[in-house]
């Protein structure tokens, strides 16, 4: 199996058909995690996306613009748009700073880029794992093989013997 991912690696020809299928069922298990990681940071993106068109589309115009601001993800309540270019931003865990319509879209970026790169590394890693998940499914057919080969060879012992 690889090392890329900083693990050592496992010499899958010395284990038995159980180790395997073990490594096996292990390396399922990252990949899916790895596969629902993986989800939920694009959904993160997209939100970053609309977050950053929805600033970008204000304008000194915006001001008196009737809007609906969210109370819970299925309640809204009407408004008005008020100084459109003073913006609440939620820096994280609850903390929210007074920026800019710019600033604002300087950091959703700067938070994009850094969710993009996440994104890579989990694709990577993801790539990886899948890359062990068929060497295992290599190694554990070969040793299919070979006590297929094994059982073969004492039937015909047997039979040769009798």
């Amino acid at each position: 199996m690889s090392e890329s991912d900083g693990s050592k690696a496992i010499d899958l020809d010395s284990m038995s058909l159980d180790q395997l299928n073990q490594v096996k069922q292990q390396e399922e298990g990252r990949l899916q995690a790895l596969t629902n990681q993986f989800a939920q940071i694009r959904e993160v993106a997209a939100r970053l996306k609309a977050s950053r068109d929805a600033v970008s589309e204000l304008s000194p115009s915006s001001e008196g613009k009737d809007v609906m601001v969210p109370l819970t993800s299925s309640l809204y309540v009407p408004a008005k748009l008020r100084e459109p270019n003073k913006l609440l931003v939620e820096i994280g865990t609850g903390f929210y700073v007074e920026k800019s319509s710019k600033d604002t879209c300087a950091f959703l970026d700067r938070k994009l880029k850094l969710v993009d790169a996440n994104s890579e590394n989990i694709t990577k890693a993801i790539q990886v794992t899948r890359r062990n998940v068929e060497s295992v499914n290599v190694a554990a057919q070969g040793k299919l093989i070979e006590i297929h080969a094994r059982q073969m060879g004492m039937k015909e012992r047997a039979a040769a013997e009798s």
